[in-house]
């Protein structure tokens, strides 16, 4: 009669409730120990573990990372943080971004993403983690207001972009940036500077070495990446005129290193009247 194994079969697991003392204190929580699979070497079980505060959670964890197991689908934890991944994501998935974008993502991580996330494990980060990052975004603190709904949507683009990556290399199973609930919008009127206002610039900027491409933003309502992207061909100084078209070009947003970029698309498109002054 052939002996019955006792060793537990892959994407078996168990569940036991423990108490641990730590000064002085005793802790009680739930753990569940799975089979994930044997060392190829020396042929021993390799078991995970997964802790919490009931046994429902521990139970679910378990039967997750059961399915997975069964199905070929489950990933080893990583001990990798959020704010590990999104060094590696900055420096080898973005490569087809444009210069800007790139800038406006590296002052986004590196201002608010990392602070609030960045030493969180990038396995165990959760919706309600994700949920409470953007909640807090938009909160004053320190007596400055919260950030406004668009650059709080902004934020969480980049987030769930970062996040999505590491889901297709898999090291993640979902995005947990996909349910994320998002300010509402908010219209603000703009309110253009009064006479005064605009002679109190004008007043400031004079003699500036940029008092040039300042005025142009003043009275023509050029942004600062177009006005800086100017060339001579686009100004009629005869006529007083400055001709904006789909293949004028744009810079990255800084006057102290400027960088000309080709336009956004090469279609044509109908010219726009001439912006006076």
């Amino acid at each position: 009669m052939a002996r019955k194994s006792t060793r537990n079969a892959q994407g078996s697991g168990t569940i036991r409730k423990k108490t641990v003392t730590r000064k002085g204190q005793e802790y009680t929580y739930w753990e569940a120990r799975v089979t994930v699979g044997r060392d190829p070497g020396t042929g021993k079980q390799i078991q995970r573990s997964f802790t919490g505060k009931t046994q429902k959670e521990v139970r679910e964890k378990l039967q997750a990372a059961t399915v997975a197991i069964n199905d070929g689908t489950y990933t080893e934890p990583s001990k990798m943080t959020v704010g590990q991944w999104l060094d590696i994501w900055q420096r080898d998935y973005l490569g087809s971004v444009k210069p800007l974008t790139v800038q406006t993502y590296d002052k986004n991580v590196r201002v608010h993403i990392k602070p609030a996330l960045g030493a969180v494990k990038l396995d165990t980060l959760d919706v309600h983690t994700v949920q409470g990052f953007i909640n807090d975004l938009g909160r004053p603190h320190d007596g400055k207001p919260g950030l406004a709904p668009k650059t709080v949507k902004c934020i969480h683009s980049i987030i769930h972009k970062a996040l999505q990556t590491a889901v297709k290399v898999g090291y993640l199973r979902f995005n947990p940036a996909d349910s994320t609930e998002l300010p509402r919008s908010q219209r603000r009127e703009i309110k253009p500077l009064d006479g005064e206002a605009i002679g109190a610039f004008m007043n400031a900027v004079q003699g500036h070495r940029f008092d040039a491409i300042y005025l142009t933003m003043l009275f023509t309502g050029l942004r600062r990446a177009k006005a800086c992207g100017l060339t001579w061909e686009a100004v009629d100084l005869e006529r007083g005129t400055i001709r904006m078209t789909s293949s004028s070009r744009t810079s990255l947003a800084t006057l102290e290193n400027i960088s000309l970029l080709p336009p956004k698309t090469t279609r044509a498109a109908p010219s726009p009247p001439p912006l006076s002054w």
